[in-house]
């Protein structure tokens, strides 16, 4: 893109400036999460009808880009007043701002303009790249990469050694869904997803197998357009029971088991377990009877298969029975 064209296109075609007019001031940002040189349409319009385009930081990414298509950029860091009067005689002034704006610079115009002392030329933030939704993902991963790098503890951590946080943020999780608190919701969701992050990094270190997160999501994303053919396909479903039967159908061709109980995980929390056991028996319509035996386990399989039958999830109402219980002791407790 040569910006004389675009200069040509956005100047103002009135006549001589303005000796008096206070000019504008574009201050122009941009999101790092996204490739260098991928401007919105208006933000290349402001900068090829600019003066001047200055900017403060001369590694900025954004300024070879900017150089190619015909913009002359300055390396300058105005100051307020600066930056005011460079804009007399109604010139248009863009600031290429160094990351996602310019506070130093934004407060000091903030303060002349209070004075009443300076005719303020107008002052516009102009966003020339936007952040897609997950970008901040990407901030997770150079992050953690240079943790892993750097820090003497994550440094030297194991897929092993992390298992039992994987089990305990995930309980967290569970018990922030169940108690209905927002902000804590938002952070175990956050350490649950750290968990899937510093998994994946050690995973690129393997030196026989390794991958890494884009593999991770990659793998995800293709499971999951698979096992929706009536979203990504052709087939329909119109109702929850269909899209059900649709998972399962799809999963069951892909893992090719030979018995329902495959894949099961046997460390799971035991009434939880029992109604997974229960629900796949259910689902493949087979006739197995529970077994007998003498003892509590007996009976609290039963109870499970009971409440999975009934569309109860028995190891959350038994912690729902558990907190009730936590609060009369407490209220025991609480008794002279």
């Amino acid at each position: 893109m040569n910006a004389s064209n675009v200069s040509n296109a956005a100047k103002d075609p009135q006549g001589p400036q303005d000796q008096n007019a206070p000019g504008r001031i574009l201050l122009l940002t941009t999101s790092h999460r996204v490739a260098p040189g991928l401007l919105s349409w208006p933000a290349w319009q402001a900068l090829g009808a600019a003066d001047e385009v200055l900017c403060a930081d001369a590694d900025h990414p954004q300024l070879p880009y900017l150089r190619e298509a015909g913009v002359a950029v300055e390396h300058a860091a105005p100051t307020a007043q600066d930056l005011v009067d460079r804009c007399a005689g109604d010139r248009t002034v863009v600031v290429v701002a160094t990351g996602e704006g310019d506070p130093a610079l934004t407060d000091g115009l903030a303060r002349l303009a209070g004075s009443g002392r300076v005719q303020m030329p107008d002052l516009e933030l102009l966003p020339a790249s936007y952040d897609l939704p997950g970008a901040r993902l990407l901030d997770l991963v150079q992050v953690m990469d240079r943790i892993r790098a750097e820090c003497p503890w994550s440094s030297e951590q194991t897929h092993q050694g992390l298992a039992k946080y994987g089990i305990e943020e995930a309980y967290e999780l569970v018990e922030a869904i169940e108690t209905g608190d927002r902000a804590e919701l938002r952070e175990e969701l956050g350490d649950v997803l750290l968990q899937v992050v510093f998994h994946s990094r050690i995973a690129e270190e393997d030196p026989d197998e390794p991958f890494s997160i884009d593999d991770v999501a990659g793998g995800i994303v293709s499971k999951l357009i698979h096992r929706h053919p009536h979203v990504f396909g052709d087939d329909t479903a119109e109702s929850p029971d269909e899209v059900r039967e649709h998972w399962l159908r799809t999963k069951a061709t892909e893992k090719q088991r030979d018995s329902v109980t495959d894949g099961v995980p046997l460390g799971q929390p035991g009434l939880a377990l029992a109604a997974k056991l229960a629900s796949r028996v259910r689902t493949a319509g087979l006739d197995a009877p529970l077994p007998t035996g003498e003892g509590v386990g007996y009976e609290l399989l039963a109870l499970a298969v009971r409440a999975e039958a009934a569309g109860v999830d028995p190891e959350a109402a038994l912690r729902a029975a558990a907190r009730t219980y936590r609060d009369a002791i407490r209220a025991a407790e609480a008794q002279p």
